[in-house]
């Protein structure tokens, strides 16, 4: 026979709500996806795009909320340090490769604190000149720049952006010598070049596309392995003889470590699923983004490749953090 004492009646009450949540299917209410840049990046743009989709994958509504700051640090920390429950993810870009190896002690460890959920999409980014400079070719450019040794400048929008890190790459690998002038945004950037002020920059198709179809920019060359659908008419650096110039962007998504391996398969296969509807895709590849839609692993892989590649730029050119 079986006691029940006043001690094991409140310890079997104060377990069934635990046991409750752990029975409930995930997820049963909106997930939040944290953005660590402004409102109307790269980012921004695609989550918003993606949205609908992911969520009618999910079953679940997504709660899209910008936190911008440091360069992506501080909407990164946050989610490093949510609990571990899958209704808190971040949507990324390559910064998250780029500051392990630009930020001295960062406030999260991108390896230890987070886990790759899906690599949701990349794009090329594209070297710009100003109509006024008088180049049509990257071999043009380099021409120019070899024969006015420092007398030339590019943009970008911040140090140790990504756009900064491409121009340096340029530098590197045609070792002609550019000056570099960093912005507080690739927008102001962007604004700079288009008006004349700096000649030339590094930036990705989806925030161009419009200035170049206009004739505001002039497009060179694009990264990537394939020309970029939204820019069909430039070549790629590997067809202009460049091909160790990779500095594609790319887009995922991560969960806080420790989110179950069922939430984080759950969340995968959501967003997979909703960048590849076929009703979202073309919108996307009309930005400039090619779509992914790739696992946890492939995502990984390309998290540690990204990470020692951009280290290793960052070093041979001596770049620093603002």
């Amino acid at each position: 026979m079986i006691r029940l004492t006043r001690r094991t009646l409140a310890g079997a009450v104060l377990t069934l709500p635990s046991v409750a949540r752990a029975q409930t299917p995930y997820p049963n209410r909106p997930v939040r996806v944290v953005i660590p840049f402004g409102p109307g990046g790269g980012s921004d743009n695609l989550a918003r795009v993606i949205e609908a989709g992911v969520g009618r994958a999910l079953g679940q509504v997504l709660v899209i909320e910008t936190r911008p700051g440091a360069g992506g640090v501080i909407g990164t920390e946050l989610v490093a340090h949510a609990e571990p429950n899958g209704y808190t993810v971040l949507l990324t870009d390559s910064s998250f490769t780029i500051n392990p190896g630009l930020v001295p002690r960062l406030p999260y460890d991108s390896a230890r604190d987070f886990l790759p959920v899906c690599h949701l999409a990349s794009g090329s980014s594209v070297l710009l000149v100003h109509p006024s400079l008088p180049v049509h070719s990257v071999r043009d450019l380099v021409a120019w720049a070899t024969a006015r040794p420092g007398e030339l400048s590019y943009a970008s929008g911040g140090n140790g952006t990504g756009p900064h890190l491409a121009g340096e790459l340029f530098k590197l690998a045609t070792e002609i010598d550019m000056v570099h002038v960093p912005y507080r945004g690739t927008g102001p950037a962007t604004n700079d070049v288009v008006a004349g002020h700096v000649p030339v920059m590094f930036n990705g198709a989806s925030a161009v596309k419009p200035h170049v179809d206009a004739g505001r920019l002039r497009a060179l060359a694009v990264t990537g392995l394939a020309r970029n659908p939204a820019l069909p008419d430039t070549p790629t650096f590997t067809e202009v003889g460049l091909p160790q110039i990779e500095a594609s962007g790319h887009w995922g998504v991560l969960a806080p470590a420790r989110t179950p391996e069922a939430v984080v398969r759950k969340l995968a296969e959501a967003f997979s699923t909703g960048v590849r509807d076929p009703a979202i895709s073309p919108r996307l590849e009309t930005l400039g983004f090619t779509v992914v839609g790739g696992g946890p692993a492939d995502y990984a892989a390309l998290i540690r490749n990204d990470t020692a590649r951009w280290a290793e730029v960052i070093r041979r050119a001596n770049i620093k953090p603002d």
